[in-house]
């Protein structure tokens, strides 16, 4: 009885945690927050592949520079492959709107003007 009771209130915590996450994004059903996740996740998993290969193309390989100059590099060349796949899967699965004004506020926060 006692489990049954810590996970009842774990799924009302849960539910209250995605009702503050809908209210911040201005979001009000719960099938566009799962397309909102399902869009970032296909985006990262797909910026991360895309990397390789681009890697691969501009000649940097990781036997050819240290580890953590390669990594380095190649996380600064997933940033950008993300912020275009993240509005192009969002167009695609309809939430262009979203993720646009998403965009607009991450770019601003690092200083760059839209």
């Amino acid at each position: 009885m006692f489990s049954q009771a810590k996970k009842f209130i774990y799924i009302c915590n849960e539910n209250l945690s995605m009702e503050k996450l809908k209210k911040r994004w201005g979001i009000t059903s719960n099938f566009q927050l799962t397309i909102i996740f399902i869009v970032f996740a296909i985006t990262g998993s797909t910026a991360a592949k895309v990397a390789g290969p681009i890697t691969e193309y501009i000649g940097l390989h990781p036997d050819a520079l240290h580890p953590i100059l390669y990594w380095i590099v190649r996380i600064l060349l997933i940033f950008p492959i993300y912020q275009v796949l993240l509005i192009f899967f969002g167009w695609l699965f309809g939430q262009f709107a979203f993720f646009w004004n998403f965009e607009k506020k991450m770019l601003n926060r690092l200083g760059i003007k839209i």
